[in-house]
């Protein structure tokens, strides 16, 4: 590929440190960044919008801004005359490699979790495009695929502010290895940890 979009190989995403790894390993979590990458969300708007008490919502709050994901937004006034505070999302969790292995068994499935229940919210009529495959790839085959589509997403999400006027899309790339291990000799690694 000799074009000039071709994906920097050694353009790689700086890893994420602990605090950072633990706090995008909640589905909740993940939910709120998205929201607040969307619209600048008060503490009782997200916990009116993910159905879920103020006081649980405050707690993965905290968890984010600690970790650098969401800011607070100037302060306003609502529609009741009081003062607001709202949230925004920084933008940084999309530029991390995110090592969700690190947060425990559960970790690596926080995205699809969040996923799963934005769907749901959605309705079945919200699906604008699925793409599902199964590939035989080497492990330097994976790599390049991994990083030419994750050139082509941060075209778009680095420009995503010039298209905030337009509807919102989500999505989830995920590239794994399937379930019979198999090395493409016949020969099977070992079983998945279940």
């Amino acid at each position: 590929m000799t074009d000039s979009k071709q994906p920097d190989a050694k353009r790689k995403k700086p890893a994420a440190n602990a605090q950072e790894i633990k706090a995008l390993a909640h589905p909740l979590r993940l939910r709120i960044l998205r929201l607040c990458g969307l619209d600048e969300l008060t503490n009782k708007q997200l916990a009116d919008r993910l159905g879920h008490d103020p006081g649980t919502v405050l707690y993965h709050v905290r968890q984010l801004l600690a970790a650098g994901f969401l800011e607070p937004a100037e302060v306003r006034t609502g529609v009741s005359g009081a003062l607001e505070k709202p949230y925004r999302s920084t933008g940084r969790s999309w530029n991390l490699d995110t090592a969700l292995h690190d947060a425990g068994p559960e970790g690596p499935f926080a995205p699809l979790d969040a996923l799963r229940e934005e769907l749901t919210e959605a309705g079945p009529g919200a699906l604008a495009n699925l793409s599902r495959f199964v590939l035989h790839l080497s492990p330097q085959d994976a790599e390049e695929l991994a990083t030419r589509v994750h050139a082509v997403l941060s075209d778009y999400t680095d420009t995503d502010r010039q298209r905030s006027g337009q509807p919102s899309y989500g999505g989830l790339f995920i590239l794994h290895k399937t379930a019979d291990r198999s090395d493409g000799h016949g020969e099977v690694g070992p079983e998945p940890v279940r």
